[in-house]
């Protein structure tokens, strides 16, 4: 027997450049800099090219997912939780845009099920969720050795480009629901990476999209928000 259609509205939510007018990894990486965890100038010159890979939509995230993690997780677990809240305090919290806060509360003030779908790394979503108030965080899943260990690769299907709509659906079906049985499933997101899952929800939005981004939601007649930092 088919599931019964859901009441609620799904809404899901990509982080960087969508809900934050930044790159989480990015931004990270400058902070360690600061604190002198990270050669700047040598970690700038080799993020640069990871991020143009990343606009033109050929990222191999677990090359990245190695460089990124490279210069925390072979730190103790008290120094990887403390660098983390001082960064999320300092840089993250103060950079969420208003607009931002306010589209995600009016979903779940309307009892929506809400949750981020993004391919940053859990280490970094899981606390940027929690200061939006979002209980469900679909991140790229980092591989751990014995003790726990971060060994700097990908744990099962990544949350980025065509991962994302799998681990939606994954997700879902760890509750007996499919995106077919809410009433609408919106998500925002802002890049070509994020064209798989825009192209199979109810309501795809475009937020500050990329060139390439914008032409597509122009054609398919998606809705656009020029910027949610405000």
């Amino acid at each position: 027997m088919d599931t019964p259609p859901d009441k609620r509205h799904l809404a899901l939510f990509d982080l960087d450049g969508t809900l934050l007018p930044l790159d989480t990894n990015q931004a990270f990486g400058q902070f360690l800099a600061r604190r002198g965890w990270v050669d700047a100038q040598a970690w700038q010159a080799r993020n640069a090219a990871f991020l143009e890979d990343h606009h033109l939509g050929r990222l191999d995230l677990h090359r990245f997912i190695d460089f990124s993690t490279a210069p925390w997780r072979d730190r103790g677990e008290d120094e990887q939780l403390a660098i983390r809240a001082e960064f999320v305090a300092e840089v993250i919290v103060p950079a969420i845009p208003v607009a931002a806060r306010r589209l995600v509360a009016q979903h779940q003030q309307a009892g929506d099920l809400v949750a981020l779908v993004t391919g940053t790394n859990e280490f970094l979503a899981a606390p940027i969720a929690a200061a939006f108030g979002i209980d469900h965080v679909l991140a790229v899943q980092l591989e751990r050795a014995d003790a726990g260990r971060i060994t700097g690769r990908i744990l099962g299907i990544p949350s980025f480009h065509v991962g994302k709509v799998d681990r939606v659906h994954a997700w879902l079906a760890a509750q007996d629901l499919r995106l077919d049985a809410f009433a609408s499933v919106s998500f925002y997101g802002d890049s070509v990476n994020d064209l798989p899952l825009l192209d199979v929800v109810s309501r795809p939005v475009a937020v500050s999209p990329s060139d390439a981004l914008r032409q597509v939601a122009q054609a398919k007649g998606w809705t656009i928000i020029e910027s949610l930092a405000a």
